[in-house]
């Protein structure tokens, strides 16, 4: 028996190329697809302006205020200008030249010595002068540091034996009273400038009246000339219950 069909329209050989067509047709479809855009007609502007939608504006009625101007400046005022009859006379100041002539006789000028300025030294504290201040009867005490020893004890007991203890049952004081005197002894060797500190003005006024009864002593010196000497005595007055 013969086949019907013919062996040469016999498709399945060509399926292959038949689906890679498809396949093709169908991609290039969904790009196409993907690729196509559509627009809103009512968003495209065509450059006309619609004159109905704008709205009316309402303007403010303006009143125009007729300002006077302001008014001008006063004009300055004159200058007053005092005439002074100048009545003073004036002393005409001749200046006189200084050139010489033959004619004048030339002075010799002698040489001018210049005298030396006595160097003025300060108030030196006792502690720090070279050459302290000589108490009467310590002439011979030693060196500077035993001079200085012997003043201080000297001093002390001067102070304790001038010094009113008395004072203090009259003004009822009790225990430790502790009075700071400074004083000076200037470069003629006097006491000067007493000062001092205590509790009671009557222990004050009693200390000053003791130190300005010290003797005159042998002033103090500083690089061999006579100083002032600034001495501080502290004084313990202690009253016996």
């Amino acid at each position: 028996m013969e086949p019907k069909k013919n062996p040469k329209s016999d498709l399945t050989k060509k399926s292959i190329l038949f689906l890679q067509l498809g396949l093709i047709l169908v991609l290039f479809i969904t790009w196409q697809g993907i690729e196509w855009k559509t627009y809103d007609r009512t968003n495209i502007d065509i450059g006309q302006v619609n004159l109905d939608e704008l709205e009316e504006e309402d303007v403010p009625i303006t009143q125009n205020l007729n300002t006077p101007p302001p008014p001008p400046p006063p004009p300055p005022a004159p200058e007053i200008i005092d005439v002074v009859e100048d009545e003073e006379e004036v002393e005409e100041t001749i200046i006189e030249s200084t050139e010489t002539n033959q004619e004048e006789e030339i002075v010799e000028v002698e040489e001018i010595e210049d005298a030396d300025e006595e160097e003025v030294i300060a108030d030196v504290p006792f502690a720090v002068i070279e050459n302290v201040p000589i108490f009467p009867g310590c002439e011979k005490a030693g060196n500077n540091a035993a001079k200085k020893k012997c003043m201080s004890d000297k001093v002390k007991k001067f102070i304790n034996r001038k010094f009113n203890t008395e004072i203090g049952s009259e003004l009822g004081l009790s225990g430790v009273n502790r009075i700071y005197v400074r004083f000076k002894i200037d470069r003629s060797g006097n006491i000067v400038g007493v000062q001092a500190r205590a509790p009671h003005p009557r222990l004050q006024k009693e200390a000053q009246r003791v130190v300005k009864l010290l003797p005159k002593m042998t002033p103090g010196k500083q690089r061999g000339k006579a100083v002032g000497v600034l001495y501080s005595l502290p004084i313990v007055f202690q009253v016996q219950d």
